[in-house]
């Protein structure tokens, strides 16, 4: 399962929410076996909007992450920093698990 989630941030508060990410992104990918990625962006022309990528293995796993104690922090740390949450479902143009790369 892929989803991407677009952030906007208060803009005096970029530093503390990137700190708070960063947190909550190390834990998700350490603690959570079925969380693959957790890729974010911050967008080089609005320093306050982020994009991340995340690739779980299945919706249950999606699931679990959005009930994990790390996550659950996070929303709590960054209530009345995070201005607007968008969260989408996205579909993979290619499936990296099928690729075979040649052996050099």
């Amino acid at each position: 399962m892929v989803s991407i989630a677009k952030i906007t941030v208060n803009p005096y508060k970029v530093e503390e929410y990137k700190s708070i990410l960063k947190e909550e992104i190390m834990a998700s990918l350490l603690l959570e076996e079925d969380v693959h990625v957790l890729y974010p962006v911050w967008d080089k022309e609005h320093p306050n909007q982020f994009t991340i990528v995340e690739v779980y293995k299945d919706k249950e796993a999606y699931d679990r992450h959005c009930q994990s104690p790390h996550l659950l922090k996070y929303f709590e740390e960054t209530k009345d920093i995070v201005l607007n949450l968008e969260i989408q479902d996205a579909i993979p143009t290619v499936s990296y698990t099928h690729l075979t790369l040649p052996t050099i």
